[in-house]
């Protein structure tokens, strides 16, 4: 109920400087689109819930509890879109037994509709994931890795659109460097490009050329770093057209997104949703109906426990 009466009160505001105040609040609300945003990361075939037993993570996490919490979403929300920003692999014996069938199946199944590949999706070579691959009947974007030369080439896209409520959605999938990270065997003649290059070119063609009207990037980058290493925050900085950026790897639990400033001084949301599965993040934007206008942006995460 609070989260509502925040919408309404922000959602007001937004609106006062677009025009729409004047028409009242039945008007007002009518002219609004609500897309929300489900996200995951670092599930880590965590098929089944932790343990009760666990110290830290007892009763938490598990697909079943997850699709519950996704599907009751989408009872209330016509235009809604699910993504995950990496490592579905490796962490559980269902990875050891099935290779990463089990995950794409369940996830298929629970309508995701992207990922981005993180750093364990190479734990079984190119090979492996490719195989595991013919289980996933959603796209994976990858916009800095070159798969060209591999057998990986044409089973990925370097970007997707989606349009919800005629709001124009582009998203694209950003990979960590793997050198030193993963045994150079894993990814063969993979080519890996710099981050803010790819993010730039593809978000320039998606915003001027495909005009999309809201930009988001799957990111297995992490968070930050105490060194200049790549990461959600640098990237935030360094690029211009990004307006979410979905991240992964580091594992962060953030109660509340990251706010940065880019190129242009214009506003980047930064989400992270801890690992395991253990929460669903959910971002509720909302746009002006007219102008396709971002107005406010609320965000909550939902525990995916055994209270579900």
């Amino acid at each position: 109920m609070n989260s509502r009466r925040d919408f309404i009160k922000q959602a007001l505001i937004a609106t006062t400087l677009v025009g729409l105040s004047n028409r009242g609040l039945p008007s007002v609300l009518d002219s609004i689109v609500r897309i929300s945003i489900l996200h995951t990361n670092d599930v880590h075939s965590r098929i089944e819930p932790f343990p009760e037993s666990d110290s830290r993570n007892g009763g938490e996490g598990g697909f079943a509890r997850r699709a519950g919490i996704i599907n009751k979403i989408r009872e209330t929300s016509s235009n809604v879109l699910l993504f995950d920003s990496g490592d579905v692999f490796q962490g559980t014996p269902y990875f050891n037994k099935f290779g990463g069938e089990l995950e794409f199946r369940l996830m298929s199944e629970m309508g995701y509709d992207a990922m981005t590949l993180g750093n364990h999706e190479f734990d079984n070579g190119l090979e492996g994931l490719v195989k595991a691959l013919t289980f996933a009947n959603f796209p994976i974007i990858c916009t800095n890795y070159d798969f060209s030369e591999t057998v990986l080439n044409n089973k990925t896209l370097p970007y997707n659109i989606y349009i919800k409520d005629d709001i124009k959605i582009g998203v694209l999938g950003i990979g960590i460097d793997l050198n030193g990270l993963v045994n150079s065997r894993m990814y063969g003649n993979m080519r890996y490009i710099d981050p803010i290059v790819a993010v730039n070119t593809t978000s320039t063609f998606l915003k001027n050329e495909q005009k999309c009207n809201y930009i988001i990037c799957l990111s297995h980058l992490g968070l930050s770093y105490d060194t200049d290493k790549m990461s959600d925050v640098l990237l935030a900085k360094e690029t211009k057209y990004i307006d979410l950026i979905l991240g992964g790897h580091t594992h962060t639990s953030l109660e509340r997104p990251y706010r940065f400033r880019n190129k242009q001084g214009k506003e980047v949301i930064i989400c992270q949703a801890g690992q395991n599965g253990v929460s669903l993040g959910v971002l509720d934007l909302y746009f002006e109906k007219r102008t396709r206008k971002k107005l406010t942006a609320l965000y909550t995460t939902k525990k995916n426990n055994n209270q579900v």
